[in-house]
């Protein structure tokens, strides 16, 4: 088992026009070991906060501590895990496909 290198990134954002509260963020997450790679994509809603940073102030990297704050800790390590063992299979398979004659 290689570790892989993962990358979280944002695809999208949902917003309210008039003050630009984002309540969607629409996110991937890719994982590399140097021979396969894999993908997964989610997304998660947001509740209005006290203070509303300006939709153009917004960073990539700040809306995804945003996202892995709502999803929590167990659920970040859920998705790690799972993209981790997708590549572990990929690695030594397990299941096939495919029938013994042409």
């Amino acid at each position: 088992m290689t570790s892989a290198t993962t990358t979280w990134a944002i695809a999208n954002l949902e917003r309210e026009t008039a003050d630009g509260f984002v309540f969607t963020a629409h996110y991937t997450v890719d994982a590399k070991d140097g021979t396969y790679s894999v993908g997964a994509y989610g997304s998660i809603g947001f509740e209005r906060p006290e203070n509303l940073i300006p939709y153009a102030d917004l960073t990539e990297a700040q809306v995804i501590n945003w996202v892995q704050e709502a999803l929590g800790a167990d659920k970040v390590t859920e998705i790690l895990e799972a993209l981790q063992s997708q590549l572990d299979e990929q690695h030594t398979p397990t299941k096939a496909s495919g029938k013994p004659w042409q």
